[in-house]
């Protein structure tokens, strides 16, 4: 692994901790993502996901273990937080919560805008933002916001994000809810920002085809705690895992591994559209 970026150690959190209803979230969590790197953390309802990635912007501080984002420690009580949440910029699930301007381009600049830039440079930055995301500047920044289809919001949610110019970006289910045209825009943008922007993602879904289609890495929790870890190629190719902590496979490690029940010879690891299909061509030219 090249330099981390983010370094998890040892994190725990309780919820309501010391009253009744205590509920402990996460367990001893231990990661590190690397600077550029595309990473997914996957498991069911419940298991930690977003509890562990709201501590990598300080919106939750470590009750206990470390968490370090490009340095800053998170624990430290004299962190800047401000600073942590301009280098590390979080899109929810439901982007509507995280848009309150009444126009488009104001939203898109309300993050520097605070941050005390110069009017030119918030105008480029918004410029920018708005283009890497797919809205036209100059078509759109006069748009009200009330007016923005789910998948405009999510862009624009992310725009607002990436006006800030942060080092790691995390997205909480960046497609859920979207069409199927709109989803394979936004990871595209996603991919775009990682590997040619060299932004480094972090992502949580449930969908398996976008974490085979865009993570480097998988993180797999299950019960406040990472069960595993590996490349998709490592996580789809393995019926143990999959079976243990039940994971859904892309559509094309599934048929893949319905011909090997069936007795055909197939490489299960071949879990991309491309490979998967020529595992099928191999065994009809047969």
């Amino acid at each position: 692994m090249t330099e981390p970026i983010v370094i998890v150690e040892k994190l725990s959190h309780v919820y309501m901790e010391g009253t009744p209803l205590a509920h402990q979230a996460l367990f001893d969590v231990s990661m590190q993502v690397a600077k550029g790197e595309c990473v997914a953390i996957i498991g069911h309802t419940g298991s930690g996901k977003s509890t562990l990635i709201q501590h990598l912007n300080g919106l939750y501080r470590p009750q206990s273990g470390t968490v370090i984002v490009n340095g800053l420690d998170v624990s430290d009580p004299k962190v800047d937080i401000k600073s942590l949440r301009r280098q590390v910029g979080i899109v929810f699930q439901n982007p509507e919560d995280q848009i309150f301007e009444k126009w488009i381009g104001d939203d898109v600049a309300y993050g520097p805008f605070k941050m005390g830039l110069p009017l030119e440079e918030v105008r480029e930055r918004v410029a920018w933002a708005m283009e890497m995301v797919g809205l036209s500047f100059e078509e759109m920044k006069d748009r009200p916001t009330f007016a923005l289809s789910g998948g405009q919001k999510r862009k624009v949610a992310l725009a607002g994000i990436l006006a800030l110019k942060p080092q790691v970006l995390i997205l909480d289910e960046p497609t859920a809810g979207l069409d199927p045209r709109s989803r394979q825009e936004l990871l595209q943008r996603i991919r775009h920002l990682n590997t040619e922007e060299k932004l480094t993602v972090i992502f949580v879904s449930h969908n398996m085809e976008e974490v085979a289609r865009l993570a480097d890495r998988v993180f797999v929790m299950a019960n406040g705690r990472i069960a595993c870890e590996g490349t998709p190629r490592d996580i789809f190719g393995n019926q143990e895992i999959l079976r243990e902590h039940h994971i859904g496979t892309p559509e094309a490690v599934d048929i893949l591994y319905k011909l090997h029940e069936q007795g055909y010879s197939v490489n299960l690891s071949s879990f991309l559209p491309d490979e998967a299909a020529g595992e099928i061509l191999k065994l009809v030219k047969r």
